[in-house]
């Protein structure tokens, strides 16, 4: 897959959110892509599925089969979890749904509507319908945010896995979940720009760019508080270790 002189902007004649993007991806990539609060991460991803047109430019070769896990799930519709995922896999022509609720814990889950479950939950059914396609090109917008621990821990396994047979895995994270990946290629995307090495610290976490106004805060606290408490700073956007 190729991104060749790609551009965007959201108005004609606007600033231009992302220009002259030329990147390329090669079957079994896994990317990181950070950058500030703003910069365009999830725009990129957007142009990356398919899901979004670029201004300017060309993407070639695309993988025939795309899933896109966004940032936050459309909730807001007239369905059970079991409901939407069954419509999806009509759609999708795959029945593949059912071991994916069992491997990310939604079982449990399945007769209650879309707009009742938590973030964390409907981020969940956002991940399945993902991957239930097997997809050649996978893109995940900040996949980590508002998981339960035994989620985030499985799915840099789930990601090797899509790895493992060829296919291409994008990530926007703040959070650091693919640390733990081997071989990620990361792009930082600065000014509407995606430069490719690794990710300066300054471009994780808050979103500042200004690496010296950055500070290391400890918290104590009783110890059956600080799983969901890590979990908290991480999805508010901040690195977090306990």
């Amino acid at each position: 897959m190729q991104l060749s002189n790609v551009s965007f902007s959201y108005r004609r004649r606007g600033p231009s959110v992302l220009r002259d993007v030329g990147v390329r991806l090669a079957p079994g990539d896994v990317i990181e892509v950070v950058g500030a609060n703003g910069a365009g991460k999830s725009t990129l991803l957007r142009l990356l599925a398919g899901i979004t047109r670029p201004t300017g430019g060309t993407i070639l070769d695309r993988p025939s089969v795309v899933g896109f896990a966004p940032d936050r799930f459309p909730a807001d519709q007239p369905f059970t979890v079991a409901g939407y995922l069954t419509h999806l896999a009509r759609v999708r022509g795959t029945a593949s749904w059912k071991p994916w609720c069992a491997r990310l814990g939604l079982d449990p889950l399945l007769s209650v509507r879309l707009g009742e479950l938590s973030k964390g939950s409907a981020h969940k059914v956002g991940l399945v319908q993902a991957l239930m396609c097997a997809p050649g090109l996978l893109i995940l917008d900040e996949p980590f945010a508002g998981l339960d621990v035994t989620t985030r821990d499985a799915l840099p396994a789930i990601i090797a896995e899509v790895r493992a047979r060829s296919g291409i895995v994008v990530a926007s994270d703040h959070q650091g979940g693919l640390q733990d990946v081997p071989s990620v290629r990361r792009w930082s995307v600065v000014d509407g720009r995606v430069k490719e090495g690794s990710a300066e610290p300054a471009m994780r976490g808050s979103g500042d760019a200004d690496s010296e106004s950055r500070a290391t805060v400890r918290v104590t606290l009783p110890a059956d508080e600080a799983d969901a408490f890590v979990a908290k700073m991480r999805q508010a956007g901040y690195e977090a270790e306990r």
